[in-house]
């Protein structure tokens, strides 16, 4: 296959170079777009008020381009623009910390994959319950290895596939799981701090109650060692509200 290949961790992070030596190993044509600097939990920003500038990142055995935008700046550019030929399939990740549950909505990785998604590719995202891997060798040829399996030309429009793997060896995973994601929202708050000049700030945190996680969701599924595999789609509207709302507006 010919594959788009990016990312929000930048072009030199650990799971994309990962994943970018897996798939060539597995005889795949990988093309990288990526930021060339972090662009964590950006969700879906493209760039409006600025130019795009492209990198070459050349190498010994890795060729990217690096783009000095969000990662759905990189996959619009990409796919329009910097990659000739049509690509079969674009992959995001391997991300530096999981996507699941809500996440899925703040995740430029997940974004990434959701912009192919919408311009009419077959989308995968790819996390790691890890935020700061040293090797992801094993989890990239996991995903790498999974990809014949994956009906691609038999998915719905629109569709993104949406791998995570737990925070162990990929030896001792427990297999794959498909899943629903988490619908429980972070409790967030904000600490307050002061900097060296004394005036103060704000740095955010926030959990997830474990306790309001339902089995049988990625969240869950990822914490007891399970590898999660979740199809999304992007269709927002609610379709059981719209129909107890029209018989009383229409």
């Amino acid at each position: 296959m010919r594959i788009l290949l990016t990312n929000d961790d930048g072009i030199q992070a650990v799971g994309l170079r990962a994943m970018h030596r897996a798939l060539v190993a597995a005889g795949h044509e990988v093309h990288v777009v990526a930021p060339v600097t972090e662009q964590s939990a950006v969700g879906h920003a493209v760039t409006l008020s600025a130019p795009l500038r492209v990198k070459e990142f050349r190498e010994a055995d890795f060729f990217g381009l690096g783009v000095t935008g969000t990662p759905a700046d990189c996959v619009k550019l990409g796919l329009s623009t910097l990659v000739k030929d049509r690509p079969d399939m674009v992959v995001s990740g391997i991300n530096a910390g999981p996507n699941v549950g809500v996440d899925i909505l703040y995740s430029g990785t997940v974004s990434a994959a959701t912009e192919g998604a919408l311009m009419g590719y077959a989308s995968l995202a790819v996390s790691m319950d890890d935020f700061k891997p040293v090797d992801l060798s094993g989890q990239a040829a996991y995903a790498a290895a999974l990809l014949p399996r994956l009906p691609l030309a038999d998915l719905p429009e629109k569709c993104v596939l949406n791998l995570n793997f737990p925070a162990r060896p990929i030896g001792e995973v427990l297999g794959l799981k498909l899943c629903p994601h988490t619908r429980v929202a972070y409790e967030d708050w904000y600490e307050e701090r002061v900097d060296p000049r004394g005036h103060p700030y704000y740095w955010m945190c926030g959990e997830l109650k474990s306790e309001r996680i339902a089995p049988g969701r990625d969240r869950r599924l990822l914490t007891e060692g399970w590898v999660t595999l979740t199809p999304l789609k992007f269709d927002f509207t609610d379709h059981d509200t719209l129909k107890l709302l029209e018989p009383v507006l229409s």
